[in-house]
């Protein structure tokens, strides 16, 4: 009996012991995925495709972090789930909507946004910055560009001059080109819309405009809007002009452009106009828009303020005697008024520049002089007369690029210069011995030696 009692015992103690290490295999088998990396079933296109909506918005998970959100009204989006670099704040990146946006086509997203992770980009921040690169290079046109650039060129030289220069890109090649995005203009879009103007045979205004084209995306360039000018070359695929000057006269022909001027029928403020720009050897657009607030009659000067200068320097005329007489003519005209030489239609501005132009061509000049040439024309005789070079060039207001040889140069000739113009003037009523001159004022109603 007691042998069977300890025999119960130990069956029953064995029983217990057993028990354990009857179990513990069991406990290895449930352990081993707790310690696994879980992994997803990639999806098929067909389950993306089957996909049904429900009544609320559920998701469909295709692994490293790419879903596919159902919404109840069937749309369906593809998300990327990922922790932002440093902050390691969680978010989610949208790669567009099936089926726009096939499941191969996401997976392609998903790997690209991995490996700008993998460098500490932040996906999300990235392409929204290419979006907004992508948006200011679609609104940087050529006419958006352009208005820009001529905005600095109206700094440099004349707002006359700037506004001619644009208005040339503005007629010849705006409408081709005006809405394309600069870093989208390539040469040869470039060079069809100027060919037009090559067939006319104008192939001084192609050149012009080849230059102002390249001023243009150079502009772009160093605004960091474009990377390089490809239009820098476009300019050798057309023929090179003929060199052409300006057309003036020959220091003899000067008495009868004077007869001319003198006979010819035209009102008092062109004639006068013709003969002052003639006298001060300004440019036409300085000539025309001359102020009354302008002229220092006490130091006989006529200061021009830089914004009218074709460079957009100062420049001051010393007035001669002739000078002077010509203004006394056009008091009466204009002193109550801005402009010294009031526009017919409009007297509220000033004459057009071209006035003096129209005025030459009616008398018979055309091709053969034109106002600016008058500037050569003065250029050419007092050259021959043996006037220091220097002094010429300051008194046309030719810029000298030597900063420190200009201030000195604009200081020492101021006087040199008034020599200089007292004796062009003199030149030129010489040269309208026996014709009138509105320079000689009242003399003007009869003949000098007449």
């Amino acid at each position: 009996m007691i042998s069977g009692f300890f025999s119960s015992i130990h069956s029953s103690t064995r029983a217990v012991l057993l028990k354990p290490v009857l179990l513990k295999p069991v406990l290895l088998k449930q352990a081993i995925p707790l310690n696994m990396a879980r992994t997803t079933k990639p999806l098929t296109n067909t389950e993306v495709k089957q996909a049904k909506p429900r009544d609320k918005m559920y998701t469909l998970s295709d692994g490293g972090g790419l879903q596919l959100r159902i919404k109840p009204n069937g749309s369906k989006l593809w998300l990327l789930d990922y922790y932002r670099p440093f902050t390691k704040k969680r978010t989610s990146l949208s790669l567009g909507t099936y089926p726009d946006v096939t499941l191969a086509n996401a997976r392609l997203g998903r790997d690209k946004a991995k490996t700008l992770l993998a460098s500490d980009v932040d996906p999300q921040h990235h392409r929204d910055e290419h979006a907004q690169l992508a948006k200011e290079a679609a609104n940087n046109t050529l006419k958006e560009v352009s208005l820009k650039w001529l905005k600095i060129k109206q700094t440099k030289v004349s707002e006359d001059h700037a506004q001619k220069l644009y208005r040339s890109l503005e007629l010849h090649v705006m409408q081709e080109l005006g809405s394309t995005p600069v870093d989208k203009i390539r040469a040869p879009q470039a060079i069809q819309a100027l060919k037009p103007l090559a067939a006319q045979g104008s192939l001084e205004t192609v050149k012009r405009v080849c230059q102002r084209l390249n001023e243009v995306m150079n502009f772009a360039v160093n605004s960091g809007l474009i990377e390089h000018n490809s239009l820098a070359k476009i300019s050798e695929v057309f023929e090179a002009p003929d060199k052409q000057h300006l057309p003036t006269l020959t220091p003899d022909k000067l008495p009868e452009l004077m007869k001319a001027v003198a006979t010819a029928s035209i009102k008092r403020t062109t004639r006068c106009l013709i003969e002052w720009q003639l006298h001060t050897m300004v440019r036409p657009s300085e000539a025309a828009g001359a102020r009354w607030e302008e002229i220092d009659f006490e130091s006989r000067l006529w200061t021009i303020p830089a914004e009218r200068m074709k460079k957009k320097k100062e420049h001051i005329v010393p007035l001669s005697d002739q000078c002077i007489g010509l203004l006394e003519v056009m008091k009466p005209i204009s002193q109550h008024r801005e402009h010294v030489f009031p526009a017919n239609n409009n007297p509220l501005t000033h004459a057009n520049p071209s006035t003096a132009n129209v005025a030459l061509k009616r008398m018979g000049y055309g091709g053969q002089l034109v106002s600016h040439g008058m500037r050569s024309l003065a250029s050419t005789t007092l050259n021959e007369q043996g006037f220091d070079p220097d002094i010429i060039e300051s008194s046309l207001a030719h810029t000298d690029k030597n900063e420190v040889r200009k201030a000195y140069n604009r200081a020492k000739y101021l006087e040199q210069r008034r020599v200089l113009m007292a004796w062009w003037s003199g030149h030129i009523e010489q040269a309208a011995t026996g014709n009138m001159s509105m320079a000689n004022g009242s003399k003007s109603l009869k003949l000098v030696n007449g």
